[in-house]
């Protein structure tokens, strides 16, 4: 499958008008005073590959040990704010863009913030994670292979993407590019829900985010 050539969104100068306010309350405030290390997961993969049920279950284990989190699902997201995106390349590229700057403005507001799309284009999930910085952004690849992912097919969008009915769908008429070196690599197909949420568990209690146990 050939990747796709998608045109970097032009860059819209700031009006002349419009003018950047700083906070007198900083992120770093905010964090201090919720007692956590602000965060964003980017978790990446395949429909079906298992992005929800983790991001889900690592979202509750946060809740449990008194953390202040926002989950972003990819498809509640195409309800309200991205309602009026398509999935072409070009809108897909934007539906990242405003997903990645919520998710800036909420860790700005000392969450830990949990994004679960497909997100397949490399250079886009690269923008995201440039926004805030690669020591808040941890890119988690949640692998499945195609075949499995179409035998799951929890949705039925694949049957009727191979039947032709939906146009543009991820691994099978549009391209995704797995990333090269994530943070964190999950292998839905050989462990179990809870054991890959406690590895994302674990590499956030390494970057000290306190986390209890089960």
């Amino acid at each position: 499958m050939n990747t796709p050539v998608v045109a970097a969104p032009s860059a819209r100068p700031a009006a002349p008008t419009v003018f950047r306010t700083v906070s007198a309350i900083g992120k770093g405030a905010r964090a201090e005073l919720k007692g956590q290390r602000p965060s964003i997961l980017w978790m990446t993969g395949l429909s079906g590959a298992g992005k929800s049920t983790i991001a889900n279950r690592v979202e509750e284990a946060l809740w449990r040990c008194g953390h202040h989190t926002m989950l972003l699902d990819g498809d509640n997201m195409r309800f309200g704010l991205n309602n009026d995106l398509a999935f072409t390349d070009a809108d897909r590229v934007e539906n990242i863009r405003r997903t990645a700057e919520v998710a800036k403005l909420m860790l700005e507001a000392g969450l830990i913030v949990i994004c679960s799309l497909i997100s397949p284009f490399r250079r886009e999930r690269m923008l995201a994670r440039q926004l805030v910085g690669a020591d808040e952004f941890l890119e988690v690849f949640v692998d499945a292979p195609l075949d499995l992912c179409k035998q799951r097919d929890p949705k039925g969008l694949y049957a009727r993407a191979l039947a032709g009915q939906i146009p543009n769908f991820t691994g099978i008429s549009s391209s995704y590019e797995p990333p090269e070196a994530p943070e964190i690599h999950l292998r839905t197909d050989m462990h179990d829900v809870d054991a890959l949420a406690e590895q994302i568990l674990d590499v956030l209690r390494r970057r000290g985010v306190t986390v209890c146990g089960p």
